[in-house]
């Protein structure tokens, strides 16, 4: 879930605290799967969140979204243009050929992880398919720069590479962010950035890393419902993320298989 973390220092977290959000990282790791193979025409975003909150409830964790300044469902479900915190509903049907980003956290024993798909329903286009793959690598290649010594302009830089190497909108107002006892913590981890610049990556430290990219230009809307993104050219939009660690020398993903 991207939003602008609230301002407090940056903490560094401890391997039996990072144990921990390894645990919830692989609860959604099953979540994603589950919501994966319940995708087809004709199902609600709605029914989506009902199977993700039961999983994860019964899991023995919290859905982390959910009452989270008021957000009223368990996971977000952003289809088209809609490009993050789109609000289930059982109004809300997928159809065939729809994109639909759904991105899901948890709180399992205090600690938090938060992880985020793109899929077609059935068989993409050329050009939706690479819009959702070039999405994918973009997070890859930040992750890829999530190093102790490194900064965090480095891994904005690698991810906006990625979408200008395509021609693709950077979504700027949405960017990444620290994660641990809160989802959302310092840093600010920006999709965009200049080699070298910017806070110094340390171990201990966890990062949620989700670029969001558009067929389009980069500016977004708000939709009323005060929660809805949207690009504002009505183009597609994928947003990946993943939860990473940085332990000795790399940055482990703790939100995938």
């Amino acid at each position: 879930m991207g939003m602008p973390a609230r301002p407090r220092e940056v903490t560094i977290k401890r391997p039996d605290e990072i144990a921990r959000m390894r645990h919830a990282g692989l609860i959604l790791v099953e979540v994603l799967e589950a919501l994966h193979r319940e995708l087809r025409p004709g199902i609600t975003t709605a029914d989506l969140d009902a199977v993700a909150e039961q999983m994860i409830r019964a899991a023995g964790a919290v859905p982390s979204f959910k009452g989270y300044r008021g957000f009223p469902r368990s996971i977000c479900a952003s289809i088209n243009d809609e490009v993050v915190h789109g609000i289930p509903s059982p109004r809300r049907r997928l159809y065939e050929g729809d994109v639909v980003g759904l991105d899901v956290g948890c709180i399992w024993q205090g600690w938090h992880a938060d992880a985020a798909r793109t899929w077609s329903i059935g068989p993409a286009s050329r050009q939706v398919q690479e819009l959702i793959d070039a999405t994918r690598r973009g997070m890859e290649a930040g992750i890829a720069a999530v190093l102790p010594g490194n900064r965090l302009g480095d891994v904005g830089a690698a991810i906006e590479a990625v979408a200008h190497r395509h021609g693709y909108g950077v979504v700027r107002p949405f960017v990444g962010h620290g994660i641990g006892t809160e989802m959302h913590e310092e840093p600010s981890v920006p999709n965009y950035g200049k080699p070298g610049t910017g806070m110094r990556i340390e171990t201990g430290m966890c990062f949620a890393i989700e670029p969001m990219f558009t067929l389009g230009r980069d500016e977004v809307q708000l939709l009323d419902d005060g929660w809805t993104v949207v690009t504002a050219d009505g183009s597609l939009a994928a947003h990946f993320e993943n939860t990473v660690a940085v332990t000795d020398g790399a940055a482990e993903v703790l939100t995938q298989a």
